[in-house]
């Protein structure tokens, strides 16, 4: 007998907001994305192992991590 088992990361964009950048200083718009990653027994995602929520600038591209109450309070549009 055999297990078919893995990971499986799922990334969906929540939205896009007008912010400063904390990288560049610019007035930029910042792409929110969550990645979920998830265990999967026969291809089938089973356990949520890690949720992680970033931001990422479209002027200069930096991407940087931030906090679920960040993501969640952030007036996406």
């Amino acid at each position: 007998m055999f297990f078919i088992f893995g990971l499986r990361t799922k990334v969906v964009r929540s939205g896009v907001v007008t912010e400063v950048c904390r990288n560049c200083g610019n007035q930029a718009a910042q792409v929110v994305t969550r990645r979920a990653t998830r265990f999967t027994l026969f291809f089938v995602p089973l356990i949520p192992v890690r949720t992680r929520w970033t931001k990422q600038c479209t002027f200069c591209g930096a991407q940087y991590d931030i906090s679920r109450a960040e993501a969640e309070r952030l007036p996406v549009g």
